[in-house]
């Protein structure tokens, strides 16, 4: 099973001078680390639920362009971009620009948004759920469609391109891996079968996670998608430093279920000595499950 690191905060001591060095020597210690993926949020203010909206919270695709230079062999993604918030001919724009600067390790990861505070407070239109999940399928579409050699118009309910244009092409081949999050089982992992590369879930438990999967099957077979074309992946929990062994265990029961990713959030003030432990107590152990 692979590792990866998704930051979450930037509530850290020396806030802001503090944020560019910590962020880049947290990154560089999961790429040291054989991490596999290193993500962070789409947000524009910070989730209520982890902190409140007057934190710390940096945009995310800039902070990824200069995450890419200071790394060298990690993917870089958000976890995961919100439809609402960047138009879709320019979002495969920005991935793009992401993957050359970066060699080739960019991860579209993807989804419907949610946090409607931010999008009234900033003035970004927040439509109802049912128009965000056309509006992210239609993206998918766009996207796919400028990392291939058709430039031709995209006509969409909500989206209209005369040209779709995106020189130069990415480097990664195909294209960036698609990462589209969330769990609803009626639209997201619908379609997380027929559009994406990677799927991503919040591993409350072994049951749950085993129930959406099943999910995730049933769609890839009424598109006719091979269901091992997909990568699963899940946003762990528990204390892996201070209790690996219950981590690892727990690891095993996901890795039968085809897991083969878990991102973990470093916790406490700082990150960089987190990643640090979890690549030399657990990395090089949860690599042998599976």
């Amino acid at each position: 099973m692979l590792a990866g690191i998704h930051f979450i905060n930037f509530t850290l001591p020396g806030s802001p001078d503090s944020l560019a060095p910590t962020l880049a020597a947290t990154a560089r210690a999961a790429d040291e680390g054989n991490c596999a993926t290193f993500t962070l949020m789409d947000h524009w203010f910070q989730m209520e639920g982890f902190a409140t909206a007057h934190d710390p919270m940096l945009e995310g695709y800039t902070a990824l362009g200069f995450l890419a230079g200071q790394t060298s062999r990690i993917n870089l993604g958000l976890m995961v971009t919100g439809v609402t918030y960047r138009h879709p001919g320019l979002l495969a724009k920005t991935v793009t620009t992401l993957d050359v600067l970066s060699g080739g390790r960019a991860t579209l990861g993807i989804g419907a948004a949610w946090y409607e505070r931010e999008h009234r407070a900033l003035g970004v239109p927040y439509p109802p759920t049912a128009e965000r999940f056309e509006r992210l399928e239609e993206a998918l579409r766009i996207c796919l469609q400028m990392w291939s050699p058709d430039e031709g118009p995209f006509e969409g309910k909500h989206y209209q391109l005369a040209e779709t244009i995106c020189q130069p092409q990415p480097i990664s081949r195909p294209h960036p891996r698609i990462l589209v999050g969330g769990m609803g089982e009626r639209k997201t992992l619908r379609l997380v079968a027929q559009y994406a590369d990677a799927c991503n879930l919040f591993a409350r438990d072994v049951e749950q996670v085993t129930h959406k999967l099943r999910v995730l099957d049933e769609h890839c077979a009424a598109v006719g998608r091979d269901p091992a074309e997909i990568q699963r992946t899940i946003i762990g929990s528990g204390d892996p430093i201070d209790n690996p062994d219950q981590f690892l265990s727990d690891m095993e029961g996901y890795a039968k279920l085809g897991i083969d990713l878990v991102e973990m959030v470093p916790t406490g003030p700082d990150p960089e000595a987190w990643v640090s432990a979890f690549c030399a107590k657990v990395v090089p152990r949860l690599a042998e499950i599976g």
